[in-house]
């Protein structure tokens, strides 16, 4: 099985391929979308400004590899933090449009009333909201390793696999078929984040 973590410059994807290799799984990283598509499955790691991703993937060929590939093709795909926000329709970040593949925009944390600092960096608790094989082996309330300063709204809860509170609460989780997403970082995230990459390269 060929795992492809795409590397656009606004992600950490050796981080990733060495949470994998160290759950026992081999990955493969890549700029260029024909060898993507030679993967059996994605991952999409993100930091960094929503814009400036869009187009870098849109540049690269990455965008229309992934429309024909994900969204048409059913290959299971997991975007984290900016990479789960890039499949919103779009940001308050900037003017770009997102993939559109969830019905969902991706808004800036309101810390007005709320006492929170931004961005959301650090350990917090997850509350798992639907069952998942994503979630296998991992307990409601654990903790993850988050930085962001924005957050995915999605209109469609069936969509929403677990919630987490800064403030009021923001959805940390999303599934939607063949597509998963997550708002932490699984590869930041020590024993629970090496098992949900495992659970999303084993069941998905």
């Amino acid at each position: 099985m060929r795992i492809g973590i795409i590397d656009y410059c606004a992600g950490n994807p050796v981080s990733v391929m060495s949470t994998l290799k160290k759950a026992g799984i081999s990955s493969f990283i890549s700029s260029d979308p024909k060898a993507l598509e030679q993967a059996d499955k994605l991952i999409l790691p993100g930091i960094g400004a929503f814009d400036e991703a869009v187009k870098k993937l849109e540049v690269n060929g990455i965008t229309e590899m992934l429309e024909k590939k994900v969204r048409e093709g059913q290959t299971p795909f997991l975007g984290i933090c900016l990479g789960m926000q890039l499949m919103t329709r779009s940001s308050e970040e900037g003017n770009q449009q997102g993939f559109g593949w969830l019905d969902a925009t991706t808004t800036r944390f309101n810390n007005e009333g709320h006492k929170i600092k931004i961005p959301h960096i650090g350990w917090n608790y997850i509350r798992i909201h639907k069952s998942s094989k994503l979630f296998n082996d991992i307990d409601d309330g654990c903790k993850f390793y988050f930085a962001h300063s924005y957050q995915v709204v999605c209109n469609n809860q069936e969509e929403v696999l677990c919630t987490t509170e800064y403030g009021p609460a923001f959805i940390s989780a999303i599934e939607k078929n063949n597509i998963t997403g997550v708002q932490f970082h699984p590869e930041k995230s020590g024993k629970y984040g090496a098992i949900l990459l495992k659970n999303f390269v084993e069941y998905f």
